[in-house]
């Protein structure tokens, strides 16, 4: 496996907990215990994943979240938060984390989302060479962006794959477990609340007026659909 991991956490429980299971289970380990050394760390080193608590000295987990991305660092991110609010989880995952877990977590679910996470980044579904036209967005899946109005859209991983997912399946209702599954690749019950706040997330992106979408539809009862605008 041989995936390198940084844990950032101001615990030295959970560092030990998590580096002495996801080492079982073949990662290679880094750690960094504030904010500001997760910052340094991910400057000179490059990692597969990363773990990161919510609650940090020095700079909390979501401004270290803001800066990898605007560091243009893209890997994926799973958060852990010692509190069980909405608004911290809803924050990280608009932010640009992958995933969230409130402690306490069981190791196994750890490794089990890391490991879905790293499946849809190292082996994408997506095809390179398809060009997507709905209206007029266009969707360039070897530049993961999008282009509407002659403006260049960037996303972050996820979101795009949500997006071309949609796209691929356009006109087809798809249930939030659907795209869970498709696009998170969950072997397990996950919380769907994730699909809501990328679909949000890209309203925002694509979307001419988001209160009223006229791309991704919500269907009452049922999921999402992704249509040419009328």
């Amino acid at each position: 496996m041989n995936e390198k991991v940084l844990i950032v956490d101001d615990e030295a429980s959970i560092v030990t907990l998590l580096k002495f299971n996801l080492e079982k289970a073949g990662f290679v380990t880094d750690v960094a215990y504030d904010g500001l050394e997760a910052i340094r760390k991910t400057d000179k080193n490059n990692y597969d994943f990363i773990i990161l608590d919510l609650m940090l000295p020095e700079m909390d987990g979501i401004e270290v979240c803001k800066q990898l991305r605007r560091n243009k660092i893209d890997t994926p991110v799973l958060m852990l938060t010692a509190r069980d609010e909405e608004f911290d989880k809803i924050l990280g995952l608009e932010i640009g984390a992958d995933d969230y877990l409130t402690k306490p977590f069981s190791p196994k679910e750890v490794i089990a989302r890391i490991k879905a996470i790293l499946r849809r980044t190292t082996s994408s579904s997506i095809n390179p060479t398809t060009r997507i036209k709905i209206g007029d967005l266009i969707i360039y899946p070897e530049r993961y962006e999008a282009e509407k109005d002659e403006e260049v859209l960037a996303f972050t991983r996820k979101e795009f794959e949500l997006l071309y997912y949609l796209a691929k399946n356009k006109d087809r209702v798809l249930s939030r477990d659907q795209l869970l599954s498709a696009v998170w690749d969950y072997d397990f019950v996950g919380d769907t609340r994730i699909v809501d706040v990328h679909v949000s997330h890209l309203r925002e992106k694509i979307e001419p007026n988001t209160k009223k979408p006229i791309y991704i539809k919500t269907i009452r009862g049922l999921g999402y659909k992704m249509e040419d605008p009328t």
